[in-house]
């Protein structure tokens, strides 16, 4: 189903339907997030509320009804696409200038009337966020009900939880055993004073307990909460979904089952005195609410979120050997895309068809880390784009082709943006290219005190850009987990970051470098490579970092305006091809191995 027929004959009645779900419970509006009870990125089918009930189908944004109004509140990476899978709606795009923004709270706080009622599913509501919003409509006079699943109440055909396999990650790829990580997590739950630890953030789960599964798109993590109390471990997991053989093996380590559905009742049945660890940005209100009064709760990062950012040198040798297969696997990739240009019809759907094949083929890859963006001209200004059988463009003509695309593989995960040029690109889109790419390379090349907030080198990839008085709306930098989240904490390169002690920089860490420029209607460059904190050398002023790059794969000089590069520029470019090429050429032969050894000369 297209968006424009999702637009005219279902939104409507769903929306209808809910408001009079909330006459029904005296409640005056009802705010669906884009969440689940994991608080992930991703969500399983079961908790596509906000999507199922508007028809946007970005992974971030906020939607909000009321007897009279229905918003969508999302940031400026999905613009242009939620104002088309909106169109024919009555939901007005609320544009916001960032994914962390809180401006839906602010419209809440001034459009809800004193006396009336918010309802929120507590469920999969972020206790963070519970108290923002707790704030907002106090200012109002109005109040919040997290009782209530209003939602639940007319999805007749809601999905149910997803049941695929839990895995273990292979000691070969998994440098520290599970025995190792609960030692040291139950030594960081000491250092904050507390016996009991609960988390249900997927990735971090599935980091301590070194298992993967499939019940995410794209993320290899499975549905669970964990309570980790002084001697044991508790996995709450939906039955069947761990073989026997694993289950003995997580025995052996002191690690037990539970349903999926006894996470709030195991809290609840704390003892008085307990001291429980929680990270108010990682759990829900709902089970937050679970906890006992006689229970002491000290609130702190997951120390697993820490951990699992700070990849240590044996993970970070399997890192760079799947760098070197996923470029092996572009190479494969690109050639073939050189070659079919201009010769076949090749559209948009097509790159993602060809990529995921070419990556299949190499060893240890599992799946994709998230959807391919494949922009042409026009489509590659709108930075979350997805082509669909519905609405795609053919690539040929004259242009630019923005390709973004990753890989999941059992040592590592991949996340790489390329432009290609189609025909002759304009004097104007090179100049665009080349701005995009001396931003990369000036985040690239930086050196930086040790524990930096991370938000605040934001600004030295922008520079370039900033200089020719032009900006872009996304952050320049995330952080990416190992076999993990294509999207991880703590660290974040992001103007619009709080520069948290929590976002310190720290050795091992794996970002992404990300710049772009987005011209509406016309145009979109963004290039990206991921890049590893390494030190760099100590001086009486303190520790020192450095990026040493990971990402593999030639940055195509026909993009380029090489005479807006200065000569350091142009030595940065040249030592990365040929970096490219030595790592590259031993696992690509024939065209590949033509076109990795073309596309990496020195200017």
């Amino acid at each position: 189903m297209n968006s424009r027929t999702f637009s005219q004959n279902t939104s409507a009645p769903r929306i209808q339907q809910l408001r009079a779900a909330m006459q029904r419970n005296n409640v005056d509006a009802c705010l669906i997030p884009s969440a689940d009870p994991h608080l992930s990125e991703y969500l399983p089918g079961r908790w596509k509320g906000r999507e199922w009930l508007s028809g946007f189908t970005g992974s971030v944004a906020n939607l909000i009804i009321t007897a009279d109004f229905a918003g969508l509140w999302a940031d400026s990476r999905y613009w242009s696409q939620a104002e088309a899978e909106l169109a024919g709606t009555e939901i007005v795009l609320m544009k916001t200038p960032s994914g962390n923004s809180l401006l839906h709270l602010d419209w809440l706080a001034a459009n809800l009337a004193s006396g009336k009622t918010l309802a929120v599913d507590g469920a999969v509501l972020g206790l963070a966020t519970a108290r923002a919003l707790e704030q907002a409509l106090a200012k109002g006079g109005s109040s919040l009900r997290t009782d209530l699943d209003v939602l639940g109440e007319i999805w007749n055909e809601r999905p149910g939880l997803p049941m695929a396999e839990v895995y273990q990650h292979q000691a070969s790829h998994a440098p520290l055993s599970r025995a190792a990580k609960l030692e040291q997590l139950r030594q960081a739950m000491q250092q904050h004073g507390a016996q009991w630890h609960f988390i249900s953030t997927l990735d971090d789960i599935a980091y301590l307990f070194n298992l993967r599964g499939a019940d995410v798109n794209y993320n290899p993590v499975f549905l669970a909460h964990a309570l980790i109390g002084p001697g044991q471990a508790t996995l709450f997991v939906a039955d069947g979904k761990v073989p026997p053989a694993l289950l003995d093996l997580l025995s052996q380590d002191g690690v037990a089952l539970a349903p999926y559905a006894e996470a709030a009742t195991s809290l609840a049945a704390l003892p008085a005195g307990a001291t429980l660890l929680l990270d108010p940005r990682r759990v829900t209100l709902g089970l937050r609410q679970a906890v006992p009064a006689a229970a002491k709760v000290t609130e702190a990062v997951n120390p697993t979120t820490f951990a699992k950012s700070r990849k240590s040198s044996g993970e970070v040798a399997h890192v760079r050997a799947a760098m070197e297969q996923d470029g092996a696997a572009l190479c494969e990739f690109f050639a073939w895309l050189e070659q079919a240009l201009g010769k076949e019809t090749v559209t948009e759907l097509m790159v993602d068809t060809h990529i995921t094949a070419a990556r299949a083929r190499r060893p240890g890859f599992v799946s994709p880390s998230f959807a391919t963006i494949a922009g042409f001209n026009a489509n590659g200004a709108m930075p979350h784009y997805k082509a669909s059988a519905e609405s795609h463009a053919t690539i040929g003509g004259d242009g630019l082709l923005l390709i973004d695309s990753g890989g999941q593989y059992v040592g590592g995960t991949t996340d790489i943006t390329r432009m290609v040029p189609v025909g002759q690109p304009s004097a104007a889109q090179k100049r665009d290219c080349t701005l995009v790419l001396k931003g990369v390379i000036a985040l690239s090349s930086a050196q930086f005190p040790r524990s930096i907030k991370s938000p605040l080198l934001d600004a030295i990839a922008r520079a370039p850009i900033w200089a020719a008085g032009i900006d872009y709306g996304h952050g320049t930098g995330h952080g990416v987990g190992y076999f993990l989240n294509v999207h991880e904490g703590p660290q974040v390169i992001s103007g619009t970051a709080a520069p948290d002690a929590h976002t310190a920089m720290e050795q091992g860490m794996i970002t992404s470098i990300e710049p772009g420029i987005y011209r509406p209607g016309q145009w979109g460059v963004r290039i990206e490579n991921l890049v590893l904190n390494q030190p760099a050398a100590a001086s009486e002023f303190g520790e020192y970092l450095r990026f040493e790059t990971l990402t593999l794969c030639p940055i195509d000089t026909r993009c380029l305006d090489a005479s807006l590069l200065r000569s350091d520029e142009i030595d940065w470019l040249n030592a990365y091809h040929a970096e490219v090429r030595a790592r590259l050429s031993p696992h690509v032969r024939g065209d590949a191995r033509q076109w990795l050894e073309t596309r990496t000369q020195a200017l």
